[in-house]
C-alpha cells in the first residue's frame, strides 16, 4: 500500500549523499551538484524513495560543510542554485523526494553576521546574536567556562577584546544565540528559501543544541555530565521545542507540508517531542547503529522504538551507517566491544577485522531493517558493501577531530572516500581527475560495474531488498514471533515473515515463498549471521 503524498516519510527509504564524495562531473577532485544529476538513474534503479543531501553551501570546510557562510546559496565548487534547482526537477522527475541539510546550531566565523560581530566590538547588539562572554581574570584573558569541544580543544574562543565566543565544535562554527529574534527569523527565511525552490523535507544537524541556559555560574565540565531530561545548559532543553513549534508551523502552509528529522542525541524516552506531529514530524533513531550484531539487543531495540514512535504520532526510523560513524560493514566485522578509535588508529590492522563475516551481517542487519515499520536511512556507498576506508595517511585526513584532538582520534573520513563508479579509469569513475580523499585499490573489486547484473552481488541484493520492500510496504505494524534466544522473527501484515539468525546453528526457512535471503542458504536452512523474508 502506497503511502497518500503527505505522508510518504512514514516508511520511506532515503538516501543520504555526501556531495563531496558522491560524484565529479568537471574533474576538480570535489563531487557536484551536476555530478548528483548524473547519477540519478542509479538511484532510481536501486530503489529509493528520497536522497538527503549533506551539506552543499558555502563553506571553508573546515568541518566538512558543515561551517556554513551562507545558508541560502550554493558552495561554487559544488555548483550553483541553478544546478541545485535541475537536481530537483531530475529528482522529481524520476519520482523521487529530496530533504536537504540544515545546520542550525551555529554558522561558519566567515559568516557576514559574524564578521559583524567581530567588528563591533564588547555589548553591541551585532554580537548578541552569537553566544559571546566576557572571559573570567582581570582581562578576560581566562575563558568563561572550562567545557570542552565535540572534536577537542576548549569550547570557548578568544577575540582579543577580552570576549569569548562559544563554539561546540570547531572554533570555525560559533554557535548562535536562539533567544534572539533575529536569528530565529533568519532561520525561517532560510528555511520558505529552500521549500519554495521545491525541497520536500528538512534533516535538522544537532536539533538538541539550539537554546542554552548561561546563567552565571556556569557549570564545570564534569558537572555537565551529571546533567539530564532538560536541565543541561547547553543540551536538549525543553525550550528548544518552542522552536520546532514555530517550524512545524511554516511547514504546514505547503501543500504536501514539508517533512523534518531531527538528529537529536537524546535518551530514548526524551525522543518523542521532536518528533510530534505539532515539531518535526520524526527524530533519528541510532539505537541499532550503537547495538553490536546481538538477537536480544536488535530484538530489545526494536520494541522500544516502535513504542516510542508510537507515542510521538510518529514513525520509527532506521540507520546503520552515515557521514559521522564507521561504515556498519566494518564495525560488523570487529569484535564486540572494540575500540574502533584504535582500530583506525592503526590503520584497521589491530584487531584484524573480520571482512567477510563483516559484510555477512552488514547485509542481515540491512535485511533486518528494510523489513522495519518505518522509514530507513541509507548512507552512500553501503549498497556497495563498501567497508571503512581504514588505513587514511594522515597528510590524507581532513576531519578536525584529528588535528583538535592532536591526533588522538583518527575522525571521520574513513566514511567519506568518494565512490567508486567503476573498477577502472581515473578515481573508479568518481571523476575525470582524482579525489579530495584517497581511494585504495581495493575499491576497484567493490565498484558499481562489477557488481551490477552479477547475482549474489550486494548491489543486486540493495536493488532487490528494495523492490521486495515495495511490494511489503503496508500498515505501520509488526508482531513478534516465538523464537530461540539467538534468532529474531516477525511477521508484517500482507503474510510476510522475517527471520534473523543470529547464532552458529542453521535454523528451518519458516514455511512460504522465499523472497529475500540476505546470504546463500545452506541445504534449506537460515545459516548464521542471515534474514530471510518469507511470504505465506
Amino acid at each position: 500500500m502506497e503511502q497518500p503524498t503527505k505522508d510518504w516519510w512514514r516508511q520511506a527509504v532515503v538516501y543520504q549523499v555526501y556531495p563531496r564524495s558522491f560524484a565529479d562531473s568537471n574533474g576538480d577532485g570535489t563531487g557536484d551538484l551536476p555530478g548528483i544529476t548524473s547519477r540519478v538513474p542509479h538511484l532510481t534503479r536501486l530503489g529509493v524513495d528520497a536522497v538527503w543531501l549533506s551539506p552543499f553551501y558555502p563553506s571553508a570546510l573546515a568541518d566538512g560543510g558543515y561551517d556554513v557562510d551562507d545558508h541560502r546559496d550554493v558552495d561554487p565548487r559544488i555548483g550553483t542554485l541553478e544546478q541545485f534547482d535541475e537536481l530537483v526537477a531530475t529528482l522529481h522527475a524520476a519520482g523521487l523526494k529530496l530533504v536537504v541539510d540544515i545546520v542550525p546550531n551555529h554558522s561558519s566565523d566567515r559568516h557576514p553576521w559574524f564578521r559583524a560581530a567581530l567588528a563591533a566590538g564588547p555589548g553591541s547588539p551585532e554580537r548578541e546574536r552569537y553566544v559571546f562572554r566576557r572571559g573570567r581574570g582581570d582581562d578576560g584573558e581566562l575563558p568563561p567556562s572550562d567545557w570542552t569541544a565535540a572534536f577537542g580543544g576548549p569550547a570557548w574562543e578568544p577575540v582579543g577584546d577580552g570576549e569569548w565566543y562559544l563554539h561546540l565544535f570547531t572554533p570555525e562554527q560559533p554557535d548562535w544565540n536562539w533567544a534572539h529574534p533575529d536569528v530565529r527569523e533568519d532561520h525561517l527565511e532560510t528555511l520558505r528559501f529552500w521549500a519554495d525552490r521545491g525541497v520536500d523535507g528538512f534533516r535538522i544537524d544537532v536539533a538538541h543544541a539550539l537554546t542554552k541556559d548561561l546563567t552565571e555560574p556556569l557549570p564545570t565540565q564534569a558537572e555537565l555530565a551529571t546533567l539530564l531530561d532538560g536541565s543541561h545548559p547547553l543540551f536538549d532543553r525543553d525550550e528548544v521545542h518552542d522552536v520546532y513549534v514555530e517550524w512545524r508551523k511554516l511547514f504546514d502552509q505547503y501543500d504536501p507540508p514539508r517533512t523534518a528529522v531531527a538528529e537529536a542525541w537524546v535518551p530514548a524516552h526524551r525522543r518523542a517531542r521532536y518528533a510530534s506531529p505539532d515539531g518535526l514530524g520524526q527524530a533519528f533513531n541510532f539505537d541499532l547503529l550503537r547495538a553490536d550484531f546481538d538477537a536480544e539487543a536488535f530484538r530489545r531495540t526494536v520494541t522500544e522504538n516502535l513504542e516510542f514512535a508510537a507515542d510521538a504520532g510518529s514513525s520509527s526510523t532506521w540507520v546503520l551507517s552515515n557521514h559521522d560513524v564507521v561504515r556498519h560493514a566494518s564495525r560488523y566485522a570487529l569484535p564486540a566491544g572494540a575500540d574502533q578509535n584504535a582500530w583506525l588508529l592503526s590503520d584497521g590492522r589491530y584487531p584484524r577485522p573480520d571482512v567477510e563475516g563483516g559484510l555477512r551481517r552488514a547485509r542481515a542487519a540491512t535485511a533486518f531493517i528494510l523489513a522495519l515499520p518505518g522509514s530507513t536511512y541509507l548512507y552512500q556507498g553501503e549498497e556497495l558493501g563498501l567497508a571503512e576506508v581504514a588505513d587514511l595517511p594522515a597528510a590524507a585526513l581532513q576531519d578536525p577531530t584529528w588535528l583538535r584532538s592532536q591526533g588522538t582520534e583518527k575522525g571521520r573520513d574513513g566514511c567519506r572516500v568518494p565512490l567508486p563508479w567503476t573498477a577502472a579509469g581515473p578515481s573508479h569513475g568518481f571523476g575525470p581527475g582524482g579525489s579530495h580523499l584517497p581511494q585504495p585499490a581495493w575499491f576497484a573489486d567493490v565498484a558499481v560495474d562489477r557488481q551490477d547484473g552479477v547475482e549474489g552481488s550486494t548491489l543486486e541484493f540493495y536493488r532487490q531488498a528494495l523492490a521486495a520492500r515495495r511490494r511489503l510496504r503496508t500498515t505501520e505494524d509488526l508482531t513478534w514471533i516465538p523464537s530461540g534466544a539467538d534468532v529474531v522473527a516477525f511477521s508484517r501484515p500482507g503474510g510476510w515473515t522475517v527471520l534473523t539468525n543470529f547464532g552458529p546453528d542453521p535454523v528451518a526457512v519458516p514455511a512460504g515463498e522465499l523472497v529475500l535471503s540476505s546470504g546463500p542458504l545452506a541445504g534449506g536452512l537460515v545459516p548464521q549471521d542471515t534474514t530471510v523474508w518469507v511470504r505465506a
